[in-house]
């Protein structure tokens, strides 16, 4: 019986191959160094081709790499060499969607940056252990902006920035009491 689709890890690298926003989802990689060496490879195998305009696939390592550049942008997703090619770039794509809809079509590194809470909430919609859950970058945009203005969501469902000023909320409301 065949196994639903995994994911092995989603990238976001600069145009020099730094990390903005990565996510691991196998143990294939168990270090950190192991991790950072497989996306300058990855990175360094990929950079002279022209992925500007539509997905462009690559096998690397016994992996299937699925990679779009935007800007001074590189996203990639990675699946094991058995995987379904339609399904990481259909991954790739409600990602780049996505984070298209988030940054306002202001797609670059800067302002992945300053909005890189957001990038994060939104890996976490898309794929959960390798699982991937949601590929409509409408749907995976529209529950990340509600995450982003729902103070009531419970910490564990916060950003670290709305965590705090909730923590910040809840400690000067017992001082006062």
């Amino acid at each position: 019986m065949e196994s639903c689709p995994t994911i092995r890890n989603i990238l976001l690298l600069d145009s020099e191959g730094k990390r903005i926003a990565v996510k691991y989802y196998s143990e294939d990689w168990p270090t950190n160094s192991a991790k950072e060496a497989f996306e300058k490879a990855v990175f360094t195998k990929t950079q002279k081709t022209n992925a500007r305009t539509e997905a462009e696939i690559a096998m690397f390592e016994n992996n299937i790499v699925v990679y779009k550049f935007v800007q001074d942008l590189h996203f990639f997703v990675t699946g094991g060499d058995n995987e379904n090619e339609l399904i990481l770039a259909t991954v790739l794509q409600g990602f780049f969607d996505a984070v298209g809809i988030l940054l306002r079509g202001n797609v670059d590194k800067k302002e992945a940056l300053e909005n890189l809470d957001v990038i994060l909430l939104c890996l976490d919609e898309i794929v959960d252990g390798g699982i991937v859950l949601e590929t409509d970058s409408n749907v995976i945009a529209s529950k990340v902006a509600s995450h982003s203005i729902d103070s009531g969501a419970p910490l564990s469902e916060q950003t670290i920035g709305q965590a705090l000023a909730t923590a910040r909320e809840h400690f000067a409301r017992s001082l006062l009491k």
